[in-house]
């Protein structure tokens, strides 16, 4: 008997070796957040679009059917077929081939913006949040001044001064989007700073760097994440208006927004130049701000009990 207890406590203990209850305690935890992102009405169709947005910008080069630039002067204007399943534009150039690049360039311009917007926003959020006073004055009159200006008219300002280009146009989009995310983080900072862990932590002798970024922040990402995530769909739809504009993407680079700009001119005629485009850019936004709603219940349980 004591051969069998011993062998019962060396498989327990080897069970515990190998699926640590820490472990098994994430992955229940993952697994329910999950389930609770799935329960949101329309969050997997939220989750589908993204995953497609990001398929199509990776394997562009072997999903389009076309080279996105090559004109065929002889196909100008051609109504949606079995050879060109969205019609051609003015120049003879698949729209299909170009919506698919294009979503390259969206799916860009709204990981690298919102990642200016979150660095610069979260980092102006801390410090205003934790130090309060005369700091949180100052820098949040600097974000009321910013937020004061409409979203796309600052944009377009920052983007002229700039220069045109891709580049440009993000850097403009990520200065918009700071206000945002500054606020929310200065929010949750000023709620956070006077809990008892913080107070412990600064009991202690922890600086200011190491209270902001070990002890505040890990506790104010839960509504980043959301505010990020809704942010790439806003973001998308300001570079398509910038590059409808005609200061966003230089051509002949495919861009929903240029795309849009080009099939304006042609809605009586050739509707398909802007029904393609403009259908990739509804419900790109629709799916990320779906997801966005989903993120929200996932990350606050409280959500999914109402």
């Amino acid at each position: 008997m004591a051969l069998i207890d011993r062998s019962t406590e060396l498989d327990g203990s080897a069970t515990d070796t190998l699926f640590p209850s820490e472990n098994v305690g994430r992955f229940v935890a993952l697994r329910d957040a999950f389930q609770r992102l799935l329960r949101t009405r329309l969050a997997g169709f939220g989750l589908v679009v993204l995953g497609l947005l990001v398929l199509l910008a990776i394997f562009a080069s072997v999903l389009a059917p076309y080279d996105p630039q090559d004109q065929a002067l002889e196909s100008v204007l051609q109504a949606p077929s079995s050879v060109h399943l969205f019609g051609t534009d003015d120049l003879g150039r698949d729209i299909l081939s170009r919506v698919i690049y294009g979503s390259r360039v969206s799916l860009e311009v709204g990981l690298i913006s919102v990642s200016v917007a979150l660095v610069g926003g979260c980092f102006i959020g801390l410090v205003a949040g934790y130090f309060g006073g005369l700091v949180d004055e100052a820098l949040m009159r600097a974000m009321d001044a910013l937020a004061a200006f409409p979203a796309l008219i600052l944009a377009l300002a920052i983007t002229s001064a700039l220069g045109m280009g891709i580049g440009n146009a993000m850097i403009a989009i990520g200065i918009v989007y700071i206000p945002a995310f500054a606020r929310l983080v200065r929010g949750q900072s000023l709620s956070v700073r006077e809990r008892d862990f913080v107070t412990a932590a600064r009991s202690l002798g922890a600086g200011h760097f190491r209270i902001m970024f070990c002890h505040i922040w890990p506790n104010v990402t839960a509504p980043i994440i959301v505010q990020a995530s809704l942010s790439v769909g806003f973001a998308i739809i300001t570079e398509a208006a910038l590059s409808f504009l005609g200061v966003g993407v230089r051509p002949p680079t495919p861009s929903w927004g240029s795309m849009l700009n080009e099939g304006y001119q042609y809605l009586e005629t050739a509707p398909w130049m802007s029904v393609a485009p403009g259908a990739a850019i509804f419900i790109t936004v629709l799916g990320l701000n779906l997801l966005g709603d989903g993120l929200r219940a996932m990350l606050d349980p409280r959500l999914s009990r109402r």
